[in-house]
């Protein structure tokens, strides 16, 4: 139901759970959830009114399904900076390190000219990333939220 906006905060460095990791179909996901956010010290973001309400303080209705707007509301209650980090892979949340020469040149989607940009790659997805027009988009896109009024 987050989906997007957990690959956003990846995308600006937070460690983000999703839901989509855990067993499809479990009668008690939502008990789960809860569960783990208390036992990991981690604030359950949902759009399921019902979930954040059990969750209390631990639990945050997102009200929007529009992903600035989701942003621009955690932001508001400062639980982020929204800035581009490229510190955790968007796909796993593992921790990102320095990609090595190698790495960039066995990755067939890697851009043809590597000048001047600074590659990160994740270990356990073994995925390449880089600030390229789709991470330069979305800074701009987090920008132009954090300067309107």
């Amino acid at each position: 139901m987050l989906g997007t906006l957990t690959r956003y905060l990846r995308f600006m460095g937070y460690d983000t759970m999703s839901a989509n990791s855990l067993s499809p179909g479990s009668s008690r996901e939502d008990t789960l959830l809860l569960e783990i956010a208390t036992q990991d010290g981690r604030l359950l973001l949902t759009r399921d009114r019902e979930l954040a309400r059990r969750g209390g303080a631990q639990a945050v209705y997102i009200e929007s399904e529009e992903i600035m707007a989701q942003i621009q509301q955690v932001a508001d209650l400062g639980l982020i900076e929204p800035r581009i980090r490229m510190s955790r892979c968007s796909l796993c949340n593992t921790r990102l390190r320095p990609a090595t020469a190698r790495e960039i040149r066995e990755t067939r989607y890697a851009p043809r000219s590597a000048r001047g940009k600074e590659f990160s790659w994740c270990p356990a997805c073994r995925k390449l990333y880089w600030m390229g027009s789709h991470s330069a988009s979305l800074e701009r896109r987090l920008k132009e939220m954090r300067s309107s009024p």
